[in-house]
């Protein structure tokens, strides 16, 4: 029942669909103040994009998460007049985080291709890494992850932004999943001051036109993260 409102939607909603994925860490160093302030952080997000007329119409969330329940697809790629409300993310387990990936990068392909079907147009997708630790993946997974990513991203076809948060974190692996975008590192627990830019930058490119080359507010970084 839920594909079938989501392709509906599509039909009735023929606007340009800007489609971004939360890869969020919900291991179990993640516990306490940090999933609470990402649960906060989320539900910013939501809540500026409801705000936005433009952005709620174009803007396509979903939300994969890795952590002790493995690789999870929280919400499918969806507007928010469907899902209108951020989940609320637990911690625990491991950091199997070249499965979440991969599983993100399928729902996307699949939501691409109900795009084409239905004939509506759509923006560069975007695809939000967030961890604090090391991958706990197979070799092989995390690789296959990334080549896929770089692929994507090489044919200009995705912009990932890798994210690292607190002392664990292994930017090393975070920086091979892109050439073009440094990975940046969280200040602290700024999980809302990334989310309203994230927000922000979701809303500029509604107002845009697909395949438009959106710059993005390089200098705001700096309230929330640092190289």
């Amino acid at each position: 029942m839920y594909a079938l409102v989501k392709i509906d939607d599509l039909a009735d909603n023929p606007t340009a669909r800007v489609p971004v994925c939360l890869c969020l860490d919900t291991s179990g160093s993640m516990s306490g103040a940090p999933i609470n302030e990402l649960n906060d952080g989320v539900r910013l997000f939501y809540e500026a994009i409801r705000e936005d007329e433009m952005a709620l119409y174009s803007a396509e969330i979903s939300i994969v998460t890795f952590g002790g329940g493995g690789a999870t697809c929280v919400c499918d790629f969806a507007g928010l007049e469907i899902q209108p409300n951020a989940p609320t993310l637990q911690a625990s387990g491991a950091t199997p985080m070249g499965e979440a990936i991969n599983l993100g990068l399928d729902l996307l392909e699949r939501r691409k291709s109900e795009y084409k079907e239905k004939g509506v147009d759509y923006y560069q997708p975007w695809l939000v890494l967030m961890t604090d630790g090391v991958p706990t993946s197979s070799q092989e997974e995390l690789w296959r992850a990334v080549n896929r990513v770089l692929e994507l991203e090489n044919q200009n076809k995705l912009t990932i932004f890798p994210i690292g948060i607190g002392a664990e974190v292994n930017m090393e692996i975070l920086a091979g999943f892109s050439t073009k975008r440094t990975p940046l590192k969280l200040q602290g627990l700024k999980f809302r001051e990334f989310f309203a830019w994230l927000s922000q930058s979701v809303s500029r490119t509604s107002q845009s036109t697909p395949r438009e080359s959106i710059t993005l507010d390089v200098e705001a970084i700096q309230g929330w993260g640092t190289l």
